[in-house]
């Protein structure tokens, strides 16, 4: 039963602290979601083709590049959208 009422809580208090954003910077959130989401698929898609080649290694390297840049870009597009909005970004 505790367990149930601090996952409610926590629920609860999450979606406190999403009401206070704005609309304009819900949607520029849900764009830097799409943006990792979209580096993601990338990176999957670069992996498919390399596995099991000789290019598998470099292949893998280049995936994880271009995820760790998917998750920069969704990073710096969540935070400009936080500080456009006046809010604290997190």
């Amino acid at each position: 039963m505790k367990k149930f009422i601090a996952i409610a809580s926590a629920a609860v208090l999450g979606l406190g602290l999403a009401a206070c954003d704005s609309a304009k910077e819900n949607a520029a959130e849900s764009a830097a979601v799409a943006t990792d989401e979209a580096a993601e698929a990338q990176a999957d898609s670069i992996r498919e083709a390399t596995d099991g080649t000789t290019a598998e290694a470099a292949g893998e390297a280049k995936a994880d590049s271009v995820e760790a840049a998917g998750e920069a870009a969704k990073d710096a597009q969540e935070d400009a959208a936080d500080k456009s909005d006046g809010g604290t970004p997190g």
